[in-house]
């Protein structure tokens, strides 16, 4: 007896949940999870990464990260607004400056301000937490500044003739009407830059950090020259996830609240 399409269907995708479980019952037969659980799961050794992971790397994390954040999204708005400025060497600069830190990976900007600047002017001292939220600054804004840049052209032209008519200047409908709706609109990925900064801020140990100025990475390299296995490894995991896990559901409900964001699924 033939089967029907949709019975084809349902036998097609209980055979891949069979092949699923198969995979998972093998691995789960193979695996020597005596050593697995010592190498990474040693609780002796997790529970002395507390609570310095905590009061320390993961505060520091999230200080680094938010202060790199709010830098990056101030230079984004400027260099969007300039990006979309009707004065040319404005609009050649914003471009510039975002095709170009846009294409640099994260490691060289974090070593371009860490080694550059301080060859580049000897008398300025830049503190470590402030290179480390300058680097992260920079990273963010050329991506957050073709974000809201979108944002503000997704906007509709007729908010903006509407606000014009009732008297008000081009600055004020641009502060007032045109940026907030474009910051609605663009919630979702600024949500989904911010995660992405919190990974990216585990490369303040290229800046060299004291003890009490060590993120979550920098601790677990560190715990990693005491500690026998990779257990740190897992506890900053940890930490790190209860950083992006949140986020991530605030991004999910945001694009819920707000639809897919900007033009182009959410994203620039």
């Amino acid at each position: 007896m033939a089967l029907s399409r949709r019975q084809r269907r349902s036998a097609f995708r209980w055979a891949q949940y069979g092949l699923l479980l198969v995979i998972v019952v093998v691995f789960a037969l193979l695996a020597d999870w005596g050593r697995l659980g010592k190498a990474f799961f040693d609780l002796e050794v997790a529970a002395k990464q507390f609570p310095d992971v905590i009061t320390v790397a993961l505060k520091n994390t999230i200080v680094f990260t938010a202060l790199g954040f709010a830098l990056g999204l101030g230079l984004g708005l400027l260099l969007a607004l300039m990006r979309l400025s009707s004065v040319g060497p404005y609009r050649w600069f914003a471009r510039g400056y975002i095709e170009f830190f846009r294409g640099l990976p994260a490691l060289l900007i974090f070593l371009a301000v860490g080694v550059g600047v301080p060859i580049a002017f000897p008398n300025v001292f830049l503190p470590r937490n402030v290179s480390i939220m300058l680097a992260l600054g920079i990273v963010s804004s050329a991506y957050m500044a073709e974000t809201i840049r979108a944002g503000i052209q997704a906007v509709p032209r007729g908010q903006v003739e509407a606000a014009r008519s009732l008297g008000m200047s081009p600055a004020r409908t641009m502060i007032t009407v045109v940026i907030p709706q474009a910051f609605r609109i663009i919630l979702p990925p600024l949500a989904n830059e911010l995660i992405m900064l919190t990974k990216d801020s585990s490369l303040a140990f290229l800046l060299g950090t004291t003890p009490a100025q060590q993120e979550l990475a920098q601790f677990s390299r560190q715990a990693l020259l005491e500690a026998k296995g990779l257990t740190p490894i897992v506890v900053a995991g940890l930490c790190y996830l209860v950083i992006t896990i949140p986020l991530s559901i605030l991004q999910q409900r945001l694009e819920k609240k707000y639809g897919a964001g900007v033009p182009g699924g959410g994203t620039v």
